[in-house]
């Protein structure tokens, strides 16, 4: 029985691919969103403040020191706008102001967040505003009663509600637990997802075994190592690979043409790369075969030689190779024997010595060439047909496979001769090299992606 993989195994409807595909995406939304949450607050803060709901999560809460600041300038607009900017109470809020902003400056409620930059974004708004060099004598300039009454309370509390409040709004403070990190309630989210994916990876590792008793439970999961992902408490963002993996496998998305443009590239340069390599490897391994006399050996002594079925393939070869003889050659070079044998014959015949006794009768000179031309025909047609008869022939092919054995013996008895081995392997291994070099340049000069985009029309087409 055929091996069934695990992309083999499918459902007889797309739909459960379909449902775990989109409850894979939901999660790894979830955790993008979660991992980037802290980066990207403050925009949510500004744009889609109703998210910040997820403070909860994230365990950020207000910073006590900024908001009690916001709090006392809440108080103060309510107070100017019911008792006016002289009043006593009024003067104690201004001095409470000062006192707070100079706390700020000194131990900075910022650094909790990281929001270094926000900090300094305050400093310079007020430095700017005051214009003043010292972010002190700003907030010690800005928050009295000479100045608000100079440029005027609506005046100075527009630009703190404009430029300053913004930037104390978004700071925050994160809950730590005892060993000083901070506190994350996402696995209360991100446990279902997991427990989910984990009972689907055993479920589906289970039908698969069932269905194939060569392949074990353990192995299903194995070659399913990517949904493991799932279970990882940190590197979360990582699950975008199996992710991936169930769009490609649902009907939702077509990957294909996604992955063929994203490894285009790569696949273009590691493809020229393996090519060559196993090409030179390739030779190289067969020239060190030859150099060493181990391909002569497998090939004329094959004891010990693995071979693939039960043929002798050298015999084979052989018996084939006379077969083309016979049939195809030997009947295309007809004519060309004939000519070769009345040359031979005519020169046999003029060269004896009772062509020179009678080579003084006359018209006796004419009688070598039409001697020869008729014997020249007669024998190439006679062996042709012989050959041809006798290879037919059942007793005749009997007595034509004995000579073909006695040939291949002979033959490998004569290659086994160390002198021509010496003489072929350097011619062999020559050849080789000139195949190795002449298939390196030809690579180089031909465009890689040319042959890749070959091979895909071709793949699309079938």
């Amino acid at each position: 029985m055929a091996q069934m993989t695990f992309e083999q195994y499918q459902p007889k409807s797309n739909w459960w691919k379909n449902l775990i595909a989109v409850i894979a995406v939901i999660n790894l939304v979830l955790v993008l969103f979660n991992l980037t949450y802290i980066p990207l607050r403050d925009i949510y803060f500004k744009h889609i403040p109703s998210i910040t709901i997820y403070d909860a999560v994230k365990s950020i809460e207000p910073h006590p020191v900024t908001q009690r600041y916001l709090n006392t300038v809440n108080t103060l607009e309510s107070h100017l706008q019911n008792n006016g900017l002289q009043a006593n109470s009024t003067t104690s809020l201004f001095v409470n102001l000062r006192q707070q902003s100079m706390d700020i400056l000194t131990e900075n409620p910022f650094l909790s967040a990281n929001k270094f930059s926000t900090f300094a974004t305050l400093n310079r708004r007020m430095e700017y505003h005051m214009d003043t060099l010292s972010a002190k004598d700003a907030i010690t300039q800005f928050w009295s009663q000479d100045y608000f009454n100079q440029v005027g309370s609506k005046e100075a509390l527009s630009f703190f509600d404009s430029k300053i409040r913004p930037l104390l709004e978004v700071n925050y403070y994160r809950v730590v637990d005892e060993n000083g990190q901070f506190i994350d309630k996402f696995w209360l989210i991100d446990i279902g997802f997991v427990i989910f994916f984990t009972f689907e990876l055993l479920v589906r590792s289970f039908l698969v075994s069932r269905q194939e008793s060569n392949i074990s439970w353990w192995d299903v999961i194995l070659r399913n190592w990517y949904d493991g992902l799932f279970l990882l408490p940190k590197w979360q963002w990582l699950r975008v690979i199996p992710v991936a993996v169930k769009l490609h496998k649902s009907s939702y998305v077509n990957t294909e043409r996604i992955l063929a443009q994203v490894t285009y590239e790569p696949v273009v340069y590691i493809a020229n790369r393996v090519s060559m390599f196993i090409i030179v490897r390739l030779i190289n391994q067969t020239q060190d075969a030859i150099k060493s006399g181990d391909a002569a050996r497998y090939l004329l002594q094959p004891k010990g030689y693995l071979k693939v079925g039960r043929v002798d393939n050298f015999d084979t070869i052989t018996d084939r190779i006379l077969e083309l003889v016979v049939y195809k050659v030997l009947p295309e070079i007809q004519p060309d024997v004939e000519i070769f044998l009345q040359h031979s014959l005519k020169s046999a015949l003029q060269e004896s010595d009772f062509y020179q006794v009678l080579q003084n009768i006359p018209g006796i000179d004419l009688i070598p060439a039409e001697i020869s031309e008729q014997l020249a025909d007669y024998i190439a047609g006679t062996a042709y047909e012989i050959l041809a008869s006798s290879y037919a022939d059942q007793h005749g092919r009997l007595l034509f496979e004995n000579l073909t054995q006695s040939f291949r013996v002979a033959l490998r008895k004569q290659l086994q001769d160390k002198k021509l081995q010496q003489e072929l392997q350097p011619l062999i291994s020559n050849l080789l090299e000139e195949l190795k070099l002449n298939y390196i340049q030809r690579a180089n000069q031909e465009n890689p992606e040319a042959t890749l985009n070959e091979a895909m029309k071709i793949s699309h087409r079938h």
